[in-house]
């Protein structure tokens, strides 16, 4: 795949998703943002790493937030296995994104930009909060710290937070720096040139390092549990993304 061909999938805002969500055109992968050849048949290879994770997910009649589901088939594969094990599910995105997801029961659909709309009497209630493929756009147009706070205070004891799918520009650079990152890069590009990597260089609004650890610190401080943790191998971006695995104890 070309340089060019993956530029209209970066710099996406909550607006961009907006529209793409209602565009015939785009296949449910371009919808949310990725090339098919990134998400298409992939979704159950997901989902089982999510399970590890949000062990919630795997009992029965627990209350499950999903911010930012999309419509693609992540999102249907998640709404399958809530109806399967009875969980109440609550779905938040935009009015155009959750459009394009049947009703059925046991779900609640918010529409609009979390965690504005929120409903404050949920604090507290929820076994599992999944965030997936989301923080990358809220720390590029919105307050991190205030969607993570929002979200930590919706945890129920015991429960999980999942922000998953982080794309780290760090761990980019030393994949791409390896012996093993070079080849799969010009498989990938279908180059016999070598990646360019500029380990001193600030890359504007992406998330690195430092930005991982202060907000697993910022969670440990409010007296959260919190782990940084790798994505399972087989998934398709395991080599430059990793989740951030938080409990309230």
């Amino acid at each position: 795949m070309s340089a060019g061909s993956l530029e209209r999938f970066r710099n996406l805002s909550f607006d961009d998703f907006r529209r793409r969500a209602s565009d015939p055109t785009l296949s449910a992968s371009e919808k949310i943002g990725f090339p098919d050849t990134f998400r298409a048949g992939r979704s159950e290879l997901i989902l089982a790493d999510i399970e590890s994770k949000l062990l919630a997910l795997k009992l029965v009649g627990k209350r499950i937030l999903d911010i930012g589901p999309g419509c693609g088939e992540l999102a249907g594969s998640i709404i399958e296995r809530c109806r399967q094990r009875k969980h109440d599910l609550v779905l938040v995105d935009s009015r155009e994104m959750l459009d394009q997801i049947s009703d059925g029961p046991g779900i609640t659909k918010w529409a609009g930009r979390f965690p504005n709309d929120v409903r404050d009497h949920l604090a507290g209630k929820f076994d599992a909060i999944l965030c997936y493929s989301v923080i990358q756009y809220v720390f590029a147009e919105g307050n991190i710290f205030s969607f993570l706070d929002h979200a930590l205070g919706l945890l129920a004891d015991g429960g999980r937070l999942l922000i998953g799918d982080i794309p780290n520009v760090s761990m980019r650079n030393r994949f791409l720096s390896s012996a093993t990152g070079v080849r799969f890069h010009q498989a990938y590009m279908q180059t016999d040139q070598a990646p360019v990597v500029e380990h001193l260089r600030l890359e504007e609004e992406q998330i690195d390092d430092g930005v991982l650890a202060g907000l697993a610190a910022r969670c440990r401080g409010f007296g959260y549990h919190a782990w940084i943790v790798p994505q399972a191998s087989e998934l398709p971006m395991a080599n430059r993304r990793e989740d951030l695995l938080i409990e309230k104890p």
